[in-house]
């Protein structure tokens, strides 16, 4: 397994948690404020559709933009093809959608994988006039729970000098203002979060660890097997495992300006 490669993870991706409803409809309230009705969104780098899903939820529509083809074919399984969203194969830094096409566009847990220059270019080529972009990521919010830290501790144990790449954390974030307002394409940064929980089933909580591909990836697969052994005996008690997240977005409005 590949850093960033989510092929061999897609059965297992479903299992995550989606984000909080709460933060994406104060976004879409703020940017109808300013803007007006938005009338299409493009989900970038959609995976399997968690993001897309909340984003349906809200009664938004667009386009499910993602280069995996196992990903898209599980997140087409989870959305469909006829339910406001259209799906199509891409990257960041290479939508295929056309110039001007959308009035939001998001990434979930996913921004930190681009070529920023490039990403934030095309998000410029894509938007209307006066766009938004967020970035949200959607990490365990660990510190409230002493049972998931301790889980937590445990792997960094096992795998001493464990470098998180993708969980979300504050200090993972830290430069991510700055990659935001590294280009003239965007200003106005602003950064929005919410907590929230997920109720998992057992199962649920541990599809979701066998979806994680950074541990995955520096543990190997011996130790990884390892590790989730660990995590199923520290459940082994719990009917159901509550799971704390809080949902963290960076929003940047387009510099571009009708002609």
């Amino acid at each position: 397994m590949k850093t960033g490669d989510f092929t061999q993870l897609a059965k297992d991706y479903i299992h995550r948690s989606g984000y909080s409803e709460i933060v994406l409809d104060v976004l879409r309230n703020h940017i109808q404020a300013i803007n007006g009705r938005i009338e299409q969104i493009a989900d970038v780098g959609a995976g399997t559709g968690k993001l897309t899903e909340n984003l349906k939820n809200l009664g938004l529509k667009g386009y499910a933009v993602e280069p995996n083809d196992a990903m898209r074919t599980e997140g087409i399984a989870l959305i469909g093809l006829e339910d406001g969203f259209c799906w199509s194969k891409g990257t960041a830094e290479d939508t295929g959608l056309a110039d001007n096409s959308v009035d939001w566009v998001l990434m979930g847990s996913s921004f930190h994988w681009t070529d920023t220059p490039a990403a934030l270019k095309e998000f410029a080529r894509i938007l209307r006039p006066g766009g938004f972009f967020t970035a949200i990521w959607n990490p365990r919010n660990i510190e409230s729970s002493t049972f998931h830290m301790e889980i937590e501790n445990r792997i960094k144990e096992m795998i001493p000098g464990l470098k998180r790449v993708s969980s979300g954390s504050r200090t993972n974030m830290e430069h991510m203002e700055k990659k935001l307002l590294s280009t003239p394409y965007f200003k106005d940064l602003f950064l929005l979060e919410g907590n929230h929980e997920t109720i998992m089933t057992k199962e649920r909580y541990m599809g979701a660890w066998k979806s994680v591909n950074d541990i995955h990836v520096q543990a190997g697969d011996v130790l990884f097997e390892q590790i989730l052994q660990m995590i199923e005996q520290k459940i082994a008690h719990l009917e159901e495992v509550v799971v704390p997240y809080t949902s963290r977005a960076f929003t940047v409005r387009s510099t571009k300006s009708s002609m």
